[in-house]
């Protein structure tokens, strides 16, 4: 098994971990310490050595930070762990803070009243973050000061760094061959007239270099460094052992460096070198000094538009893990009526499914399968102390995808068990219309996420609903199954462009009784032209999964017709896709489960 089942988080042991920072920090002479889920490459998961924010509080959600005062330790977390958070600190001790809402300033700012000193490790937070703290910080006596990591300095068994051998991403998935990719970032450096870009991000150097690793579970991602030169030359920096055995693929102009070497390579460098300040540690700049410039990751946009290689290995990918996801739903759907099922054997027989496809890399994520009330925790991971017995007359929502050497998947399916509530069955449907809404939409080019946003959530709206994360997120081929800088989300402003391939996940939560989210992934294509229309630039979103939407939980009545159109078209293209690939014994389920309405 990829996934395991034990208990992240103790929250027994938090209090006496923060006391003993808050010696530390007392001897410091600081006032305060920022803890953040982040590690020097700012990605969204974390190899156990860096994963101090857990350490320290318990806490295990993927974004989120700690502050502790000598009197108060704040944790924030984004509306997707508001409940889990409850569970996972001491309460006495900790204190969730809702995030984005409050800001880091904001809450600094009334916490110390008097002012102080709070310091922070500048390999872990970026520029903007610690600007926007010190702007909102300003004129009330409180100052940010970088320091060493005071949580190192206490954590006695940290873990070692992971060492995992870096391997080649074939030209054969990859579409474009790195030295090409290295030319053609190196002239955009140049004709910004910049001498270097400074690449912090893994999967944006995984990408650059059509190399994949395994130093953070789930992620192909090797843990490195990068400055990519005007000359198209790059110096890679990472421990040497994991490049052995791509030295070939790699060349001569990619020069390998010890991680150590990074820090004082930056000092020497000259002319405008471009850093990216939404990503790069604020360490970075610092060392650059008067040559930092702020400019965007050069990899991060042409990461996101796939290539048509990368686009034909999506569909490949999605297609597979379909019948794989389809095998697992019929295969569910006539055992979970005995109650002998629990969300551990869900998640071992879902993972068994994808591991017989013979294509199988890697789970992209721990796999979410919450029954029942779990399921309103939106980024569950079932334990061997929370795994829940699945009986019927209520749903079961099961988030889960695959690595596979041609594309990344990510789909969630919510499932009734039994008969379940006409409740329930309201709140799927009005999530399912919010998601054909995101499916079907066309629109000009240059709109963003920001901007469609809300098209997912106007059937809730209107019925008083909503949900509390991201419509949807970017997706990597055969990389990290979040990825930037594209997100279908109000605080997005990045256009969509051809290639991007996102998450289309709605979802409806009610804490202590169900959760709903149903999820495909999409990539953006110029959208067929309409009868009547003037010629405008638009673009649309092409369906990359096809695996049947429980019509039990359906309320037919809810529907427009062109929504029981597009759920008919829908599933009849998944049976045509998918009857020659599933098992089988899945086949008559299959057909059922794609009859039309």
């Amino acid at each position: 098994m990829y996934q395991s089942f034990d208990t992240p988080s103790n929250p027994a042991l938090g209090p006496a971990r923060l006391a003993d920072l808050r010696k530390v920090m007392k001897e410091r002479g600081v006032d305060g310490f920022l803890v953040p889920r982040a590690d020097v490459h700012q990605g969204e998961y974390v190899a156990p050595r860096d994963a101090r924010l857990l350490w320290l509080t318990g806490f295990s959600g993927s974004a989120g930070f700690c502050v502790a005062l000598a009197d108060q330790a704040g944790v924030f977390i984004d509306g997707r762990y508001r409940t889990q958070v409850k569970t996972q600190v001491d309460l006495a001790h900790f204190t969730p803070v809702p995030w984005p809402e409050t800001s880091l300033g904001d809450w600094l700012v009334s916490a110390l009243p008097d002012g102080g000193t709070v310091a922070f490790d500048p390999w872990l937070h970026t520029a903007k973050e610690i600007e926007a703290a010190l702007k909102r910080c300003d004129g009330h006596g409180i100052d940010l000061v970088p320091s060493e990591n005071l949580i190192d300095a206490i954590w006695t068994d940290q873990p070692a760094a992971p060492t995992a051998p870096m391997t080649a991403h074939p030209i054969e998935y990859a579409g474009v061959a790195h030295g090409d990719k290295r030319a053609d970032l190196a002239k955009t450096i140049t004709d910004a007239d910049q001498a270097a870009a400074v690449i912090t991000m893994t999967d944006s150097i995984a990408w650059l270099l059509n190399i994949r690793g395994a130093d953070i579970d789930r992620n192909p991602i090797a843990q490195a460094l990068a400055i990519l030169h005007g000359d198209a030359t790059v110096d890679l920096f990472c421990d040497p052992a994991k490049t052995t055995g791509i030295a070939d693929h790699l060349g001569a102009d990619i020069r390998v460096h010890p991680m150590a070497d990074f820090a004082p390579t930056l000092t020497k460098l000259t002319g405008p070198v471009r850093v990216d300040k939404t990503t790069a540690p604020i360490a970075v700049a610092s060392a650059l000094g008067e040559h930092a410039v702020w400019g965007d990751d050069p990899c991060a946009l042409p990461k996101a538009k796939k290539n048509a290689v990368e686009t034909q290995g999506a569909r490949d990918a999605g297609l597979r893990d379909a019948a794989a996801v389809v095998n697992f739903l019929a295969w569910f759907d006539e055992t979970a009526p005995s109650g002998t099922l629990t969300e551990i054997d869900v998640v071992k027989h879902l993972e068994t499914c994808r591991r017989d496809t013979g294509a199988l890399r890697e789970i992209s994520f721990d796999t979410i399968a919450g029954f029942g009330p779990n399921g309103a925790i939106m980024h569950y991971r079932v334990s061997d102390d929370t795994n829940a017995k699945i009986e019927t007359g209520q749903m079961m929502l099961v988030d889960s995808g695959g690595q596979y050497s041609d594309g990344t998947t990510d789909i969630t399916r919510t499932i009734a068990v039994g008969d379940v509530g006409m409740n329930e069955k309201t709140c799927f449907t009005r999530v399912l219309q919010g998601m054909i809404a995101i499916s079907r939409v066309q629109f000009p080019r240059g709109l963003a996420g920001r901007d469609l946003d809300a098209l997912a959530r106007y059937p809730l709206w209107v019925n008083g609903l909503d949900f509390n994360h991201g419509t949807g997120h970017g997706v990597g081929s055969y990389l990290c199954v979040h990825e930037g800088p594209q997100r279908l989300s109000r605080v997005s402003d990045v256009p969509f462009s051809e290639g991007m391939i996102l998450s289309n996940e709605p979802g409806y939560y009610r804490e202590g009784a169900f959760g709903i989210r149903i999820e495909n992934l999409i990539s953006v294509r110029k959208a067929p032209a309409i009868k009547g229309d003037d010629g405008r630039d638009m673009l649309a979103f092409e369906t990359l999964t096809y695996v049947p939407l429980d019509r039990r939980l359906i309320v037919t009545d809810l529907l427009s017709q062109d929504e029981r159109d597009w759920i008919d078209a829908y599933h009849l293209e998944t049976q045509n896709r998918l009857a020659d690939r599933v098992d089988v014994a899945a086949k008559p389920w299959l057909l059922a489960a794609c009859a039309p309405l």
